[in-house]
């Protein structure tokens, strides 16, 4: 075998991965091509611009610019400065433990704080209720079960923020540790 031959054996074998890679990235809730692009940036090993990944992949440079701007606010990839390069670079990040806590952490407390908003609304509308002077006992009672089940759900998402605070932090890795390509 030559040279070429293993230099394409081994970009086939990349491009199995940028593929696998591409097809899972429906979890964070994009699609298989931007999926490609991270894949990309990252096997690429140098930052590209949006010319380069428009040359590799084959797209529209709107598409790569969407796509880049979706990775970006994933913090998949960021813009990148390099002496005498005047057209933006981008690199993937490489972290792909950071990546995840990142994007769980940010995803989980956007829902939280939207259903945390609808609680708390609920629980004032209630407590307002209970100072009406013509409830019956037993409209009292209902009352106050749903107040404490609310008051249970946002201890809960209080627990659910302190989680992701601690996603975020180093700690995590502290307990967890990342394995490390020498680990192997």
């Amino acid at each position: 075998m030559n040279r070429l031959d293993h230099a394409e054996i081994v970009e086939n074998i990349r491009e199995r991965v940028i593929e696998s890679v591409s097809q899972n990235m429906y979890l964070y809730g994009v699609s298989p091509s931007i999926g490609r692009l991270y894949g990309t940036l990252f096997f690429n090993g140098a930052p590209m611009t949006l010319d380069d990944m428009k040359e590799e992949l084959k797209m529209s440079k709107t598409s790569m610019s969407t796509s880049v701007r979706t990775l970006t606010e994933l913090n998949m990839v960021e813009r990148v400065w390099k002496k005498g390069v005047r057209k933006d670079l981008y690199e993937a990040q490489e972290d792909w433990y950071q990546i995840f806590t990142d994007f769980f952490s940010n995803q989980w407390r956007k829902v939280t704080s939207l259903n945390a908003k609808a609680v708390r609304q609920s629980l004032k509308e209630l407590n307002d209720l209970m100072k009406n002077q013509d409830l019956i006992e037993s409209e009292k009672q209902l009352i106050q079960t749903d107040i404490d089940k609310y008051q249970y759900i946002l201890n809960y998402y209080e627990w659910l923020n302190r989680l992701f605070d601690f996603l975020e932090s180093d700690e995590l890795f502290e307990l967890i540790k990342k394995k490390a390509n020498d680990d192997q």
